[in-house]
């Protein structure tokens, strides 16, 4: 007998216990679950929630070292600091018991990242095994959980130093397909570092530390393209470090209480209000915002004792009876140092300067281009648009893509094939062009950029992006590894913060089909080919597949459906970036060539 779905009584009201509650709603806990491809997904809020009560024992002046010890191929993690130890007969409560811990409680933990007593309980009911062992004065208290259910307790006499050993694996029944990518764990490792000077972090024997703070963050993101030493100030409750890049765009780190809020806050709305006036100030002149602050890499940590974030993710910073304060003295501490660094302060003017006057003539630009445009077209002719679109505001919308595609061929079957409620299409006119040494202007002069920009509403501010994933679908030749390369240039010349924010991917495509008289497989490797041919048999016909355009539509749906296959385009360094960019796509083309010749490796296996 089936229900009726309009019944609602007594029998459809569930009361969840606090286990059940986080492992159902896991969004609420950790935010999206990932599967480590991106530095917010789930497993790094895990690791970040046990290194929080680490960190939050070396602020208290317990603990300098923090040693951290994980395996990549199957996921486990322990971490073990050398702070005060959770109190022996409560280790079992503060990591199963919700609204259970010590930082309610200012005496003890003053400024503290870790409020609301749920973390290191989120980590245990999301994982697969979870063991906690408290040191203290000579004893020790052991408890081994398996998917938030005690199991196991161990207590007895230990000659260990003071302190708290965590291990966990993430739940596979949670995260079904996970991986840690090293480099998101040594980002986020670093990020500590900077925040907590004299804190040593050792992860698998390598050591992360900082003896200068925001400083050596400033200078590790801005490398040599900083265009002045970093300005800097430090008090027991707010640090700043700043300079200025020919980097377009901003660039912020904002912290709080060492956590960081990747997505700002009213700190760092602050900082940026804080920062402008006290410019002016200096300056006795007025500027735009976006004008004055353009290529700034900043940072910002403030120490709260009651910091109110968004979710428990700690993402974003609440607290908005602290702005007003702030920015007055933002805008003191800008403007005192400013003329304490007068050749500094010179530079930052005349960037500043320099910026107006291209944003001025790129308003010419911008008006002639866009009067252009509505004489020729009301609409972007190379978009086959979808009906839904991605809302950073809202936090809608995270499904939708729109994919890069050469050509009309390959363009009609992504759209054919497409889901048109989430997917769109952008078709390619040949290769673009290579904008590694090109200006801004240089979008608003060539239509086929203009358009793409339209496209993904970008125009004026990344903030109004369209779609969740931009995805390059180029072909599997050498012709589309170009225009894949020179996409990716252009994105890394303008629109960095895509990249950076884990927007930019590659549409993994099969580079051969293999059937017979029944059945047709496409193969993305040499491995899946051979298993093809033996499926086949002796009759396998195998073709090597160059271009979207030869693939039927109804097939390529399958491509770009549930089993799509993205490969993010990431940036590990930020410091060698631009220098490798223009290496490998500027004009030095005999320098290039050089290069070439010298590693050249010819393969004859094959011959």
């Amino acid at each position: 007998m089936t229900k009726d779905p309009a019944k609602y009584d007594e029998s459809n009201i569930q009361t969840l216990d606090p286990l059940e509650h986080i492992r159902q709603r896991t969004g609420m806990y950790i935010g999206r679950k990932g599967d480590g491809a991106q530095y917010e997904d789930g497993i790094y809020i895990l690791l970040k929630e046990v290194l929080d009560n680490a960190i939050d024992e070396f602020v208290m002046g317990f603990g300098k070292r923090v040693v951290i010890r994980l395996n990549y191929q199957t996921g486990k993690v322990t971490i073990r600091d050398y702070g005060r130890g959770i109190p022996l007969g409560k280790v079992i409560d503060c990591v199963s018991q919700m609204n259970t811990g010590g930082k309610y409680n200012d005496d003890v933990f003053q400024f503290s990242v870790g409020m609301n007593g749920v973390g290191t309980k989120a980590v245990n009911a999301l994982s697969q095994t979870f063991l906690v062992r408290s040191q203290r004065d000579g004893k020790f208290v052991e408890a081994a959980f398996e998917r938030g259910k005690l199991v196991n307790t161990r207590e007895g006499e230990s000659k260990e130093r003071n302190g708290t050993f965590v291990e966990f694996i993430p739940d596979i029944e949670i995260f079904t397909k996970f991986a840690f990518r090293e480099e998101h764990v040594q980002r986020r490792l670093k990020m500590y570092a900077y925040l907590n000077a004299g804190l040593t972090l050792d992860l698998n024997g390598e050591q992360y530390c900082s003896e200068a703070g925001l400083v050596d963050l400033i200078n590790a993101e801005a490398g040599m393209e900083q265009l002045y030493e970093p300005i800097c100030f430090r008090s027991k409750k707010l640090e700043i470090a700043f300079t200025h890049s020919n980097h377009m765009g901003e660039d912020y780190y904002s912290f709080v209480n060492g956590q960081y809020t990747n997505d700002g806050g009213t700190h760092l709305t602050a900082f940026k209000e804080g920062f402008l006036k006290g410019v002016q100030e200096f300056a006795k002149k007025r500027y735009e915002g976006d004008v004055a602050r353009d290529g700034i890499i900043a940072a910002i940590a403030i120490r709260l004792k009651e910091p109110v974030f968004e979710s428990q993710t700690k993402n974003k910073l609440g607290n908005p009876e602290i702005r007003a304060e702030l920015v007055a003295e933002v805008k003191k501490i800008v403007e005192d140092e400013l003329h304490r660094h007068p050749e500094d302060a010179q530079r930052l003017l005349n960037k500043i300067e320099e910026t107006s006057k291209i944003r001025a003539e790129l308003k010419g630009l911008q008006k002639t281009v866009r009067e252009r445009a509505k004489q020729s077209a009301v609409r972007v002719e190379e978009l086959v648009d979808c009906k839904l679109h991605y809302d950073k505001q809202k936090g809608k919308g995270e499904d939708t893509m729109l994919f890069l595609v050469e050509g009309k061929s390959a363009g009609g079957t992504v759209a054919t094939a497409r889901d048109t409620q989430t997917q769109a299409v952008f078709k390619l006119r040949g290769k673009p062009l290579n904008v590694c040494d090109l200006k801004r202007d240089a979008i608003y002069k060539n239509k086929e950029f203009y358009d793409l920009v339209k496209t993904l509403g970008i125009e004026q501010t990344p903030d109004t992006l369209r779609y969740g994933k931009i995805i390059l679908a180029t072909d599997a030749d050498v012709d589309g590894l170009h225009i894949r390369n020179l996409l990716i240039t252009f994105f890394l010349r303008f629109f960095d913060h895509i990249i950076k924010d884990g927007r930019l991917f590659i549409l993994e495509t099969p580079l051969f089909r293999v059937r017979n008289a029944k059945q047709s497989f496409y193969c993305y490797t040499d491995e899946e080919r051979e298993k093809a041919i033996k499926t086949c048999g002796a009759k396998a016909e195998i073709t090597r597949v160059k271009g979207l355009g030869e693939i039927n539509a109804k097939e390529f749906k399958d491509f770009i459906g549930e089993n799509i296959r993205l490969t993010p385009v990431n940036i590990h360094n930020d410091v060698y970036v631009q220098e490798t960019l223009r290496f490998f796509m500027g004009t030095n083309t005999q320098e290039r060539r050089q290069y070439i010749l010298s590693n050249l490796v010819v393969d004859n296996t094959d011959v």
